[in-house]
């Protein structure tokens, strides 16, 4: 399967993620994940500040989100997720325009995010953009039924 966008994305507004977007993107993550993130996990992530955005269609449908957390001289992306039904658009690659330009704004030289061993479709989206496997964390994602699934480490070198 190709990470190249299937279809141009679609008109978007991007706004920063607030707790009122959090019902609707609780919904997301329970259809795009075995393992969703809680309410708990957004809101702690909103509260500490973190750099978080929701994209919106023309209706002002949720099209996809992300999460990132700021560092020393990093940027690591907690949380990126396209709508199912908005999958093959070019959205995830425009939401990885946005967090770099966030890290441009912020001076971070470095983006690190996690991806499943298993998740072909987003490794490749993330190879095409530029990221490099840096390295492997074993057992590091939950799966249902108490098992785990290893995590590929990513990076990409941010020109600032």
């Amino acid at each position: 399967m190709s990470a190249l966008p299937l279809r141009s994305p679609p008109p978007f507004e991007a706004a920063a993620m607030r707790v009122p977007d959090l019902t609707e993107v609780i919904a997301v993550e329970y259809q795009a994940y075995p393992v969703p993130w809680t309410h708990g996990n957004f809101v702690d992530s909103l509260v500490a500040d973190y750099p978080a955005e929701v994209l919106r269609g023309p209706r002002a449908e949720l099209l996809g989100y992300w999460v990132a957390m700021p560092g020393v001289d990093e940027m690591h992306l907690l949380n990126i997720t396209v709508v199912p039904a908005w999958q093959g658009h070019g959205l995830a690659v425009v939401m990885l325009d946005r967090l770099v330009a966030e890290c441009r704004h912020r001076g971070l030289p470095q983006l690190w995010l996690e991806v499943r061993v298993g998740n072909a479709r987003a490794r490749e989206v993330y190879l095409r953009y530029g990221f490099a496997e840096v390295g492997r964390r074993r057992a590091y994602y939950p799966v249902p039924q108490g098992a785990r699934e290893d995590a590929i480490l990513m990076s990409l070198a941010v020109a600032v």
